[in-house]
């Protein structure tokens, strides 16, 4: 009804502007109406019985984009082709609807303008309806954020109720209506207290303070509920209740589970222990193999080339110049530097565990197996490199299973029934001569064979001519920042015995000999008196030919027969204490006080 009146006052208006004609009417009144029409904030246009324009006011003239005198005496169509303006003439009905205008969306309204009974004209009022659009969209999408919130708490397995501030209740969901055996319209409405007895909510909205693990007897279970209120603008306008154990029995569960995970977590916790202790992150590169030796350089250029292949690697050298310290360095430069670098000392594992520690053991394996079982160290080398140091001291049995891990690259556990592929990359490493070892019957063909691919021989100290010094610096400052000492030189003397001794143990003598200088030594300069008995003026003895106290004598003829026997017997102390005619234990002591590395 409105609308209809304001549409006819609106062609009131326009018809005191113009009369039956489209003429204007000059009066008082007229120009005044024509004054609202260019004040209204929307666009105006008024079309005579031939659909030519005549009037149009500034608004609609922006809208449309044209000079009012480029509009006014125009076919509406040739100004608005998307125009139906001239359809009110001939129906004489007003006609709401929406225009498109330069791709811009329109809302207009159509009226006809009567006189003496006749539809003599026709005005639009039409305005930008991209706000009302946009603000559409908006109410679209709330709409259906609403029904998608609707359908998460309608489909709540949870039990959730909501009340008012005055404990009505105003949600609940189908789940707790179930459990209430109630349905929701019986319970909408009510106090909360109606359909729960036992609730406390009414009292939340009261005091404002959340209760939360609260158990609640509800239809003779207890259940562990809690209780929120909730605020807008500062003040409590309801609360929210949710059944977070239905039956405090499901908590007992829980709490065993609970307690189960955290015995698997300490289970795991010992694993990862176990782990770790075994797979090694790579401690050295390259650049910690001291040396500027033709030699070294080459060996060190040999291993930048094996460590961008796939092929096993065998590193071969005398005992103590290095070996490992390549190992790590090939891993650290592969495209396997991110994964484990595991390493296994061959000789120094017992023969009956070494089995299950490379390949690892089912649960129940034998007697003492863990819970779970163990990984073996193939298995824990998945990915990245396995170092096998000291391969020559393998077991015959251990070296055809060792064969085939490397030429099927799959492992069984010990005890499983299962083969587990593997991806790694084999790097292996001895002292010992393993042709001999073949004719000799101690190391199989097929293995060296397989192992000897890629081989690199690390070169003995006293072919590494110049690195001595270099080395022997590079020590002292490593055991003077380890041990907070203050010694910071060598003596000349000691300097020039270092060059001169042939260094039977390597890198590893050299190491053992300058920390134990380092220890004992009372100044800031390692002198003579602070080496080992065996080294102590070896230069005059050999320059001279002079006999030394007994004593020294002894102790250097005692090492070099022990460098001697270690050699023959390829490594092995038992063996080697049996042609010393000595008891192995006596044996290590020897070795310790001679600074003396198998």
């Amino acid at each position: 009804m409105n609308k209809d009146k304001n549409e006819k006052n609106l062609s009131e208006l326009v018809y005191r502007v113009y009369d039956g004609e489209g003429e204007s009417v000059p009066t008082t009144g007229a120009i005044a109406a024509r004054g609202v029409l260019e004040a209204i904030r929307a666009g105006v246009i008024v079309i005579d019985r031939e659909q030519n324009i005549i009037f149009c006011n500034q608004m609609a003239a922006d809208i449309i984009g044209r000079g009012i005198s480029a509009i006014l005496g125009r076919q509406i169509r040739e100004v608005i082709p998307e125009s139906e303006l001239g359809q009110v003439l001939e129906d004489g009905k007003p006609q709401p609807a929406r225009l498109y205008i330069d791709g811009r969306l329109m809302i207009t309204n159509r009226a006809p303008v009567y006189a003496g009974g006749k539809v003599v004209a026709a005005v639009a009022v039409f305005q930008d309806g991209s706000e009302l659009q946009e603000l559409l969209s908006r109410l679209g999408s709330t709409q259906s954020i609403l029904t998608n919130l609707e359908n998460i708490f309608e489909h709540a397995y949870d039990g959730v109720i909501v009340i008012d501030r005055n404990g009505i209740v105003t949600r609940i969901t189908k789940a707790y209506c179930n459990f209430l055996e109630t349905t929701q319209e019986e319970a909408i409405g009510k106090h909360v207290t109606e359909v729960l007895p036992t609730s406390r909510m009414h009292i939340v909205v009261q005091t404002g303070e959340a209760e939360i693990g609260e158990l609640m007897n509800i239809r003779g279970k207890e259940a562990m509920v809690m209780r929120i209120p909730l605020w807008e603008n500062g003040e409590i306008v309801g609360a929210v209740g949710k059944v977070m154990f239905r039956d405090v029995q499901e908590l007992r569960s829980l709490a065993e589970k609970l307690n189960l995970l955290e015995n698997k977590v300490k289970f795991y916790e010992k694993e990862l222990q176990h782990y770790q202790q075994h797979y090694q992150k790579v401690r050295y590169t390259l650049s910690d193999i001291v040396g500027q030796s033709r030699p070294l350089v080459r060996a060190k250029e040999l291993a930048e080339k094996a460590a961008q292949g796939k092929s096993t690697v065998l590193l071969r050298g005398e005992s103590g110049t290095g070996k490992e310290l390549f190992a790590h360095s090939i891993h650290a430069i592969s495209p396997r530097q991110a994964f484990p670098f595991v390493r296994v000392n061959c000789g120094a594992i017992p023969a009956e565990l070494l089995e299950s520690e490379l390949f690892g053991y089912e649960e129940g394996a034998f007697t003492g197996a863990k819970k779970g079982g163990k990984p073996g160290k193939f298995e824990l080398a998945h990915g990245g490199t396995i170092f096998l140091d000291e391969v020559g001291d393998l077991p015959l049995t251990m070296q055809a299973k060792v064969l085939r891990v490397l030429q099927e690259r799959e492992v069984e556990r010990v005890g499983g029934n299962r083969l587990q592929q593997l991806d790694i990359r084999v790097i292996a490493a001895t002292h010992r001569d393993l042709e001999q070892m073949v004719k000799t019957g101690e190391f199989r063909q097929d293995l060296y064979y397989r192992l000897n691919v890629f081989t690199l021989t690390v070169p003995p100290l006293r072919e590494r001519e110049g690195d001595i010094p270099l080395l022997s610096a590079y020590l002292l400052q490593k055991f003077r920042r380890e041990l907070g000492s203050r010694v910071k030189r060598l003596e000349s003397r000691v300097e020039s015995l270092f060059l001169k001794y042939h260094w039977p143990g390597n890198v590893r003598e050299l190491q053992n000999v300058v920390e134990r200088a380092v220890n004992v030594a009372e100044s800031e300069t390692i002198v003579l008196e602070d080496l080992p008995l065996y080294l102590k003026d070896l230069e005059n003895r050999r320059g001279e030919g002079v006999l030394q106290p007994l004593a020294q004598e002894v102790a250097e003829a005692e090492r070099t027969a022990i460098i001697r026997a270690l050699k023959a017997t390829g490594g092995n102390k038992v063996r080697a204490a049996e042609l010393l005619g000595i008891h192995r234990a006596n044996l290590y002591r020897k070795m310790e006080r001679y600074g003396v590395e198998d």
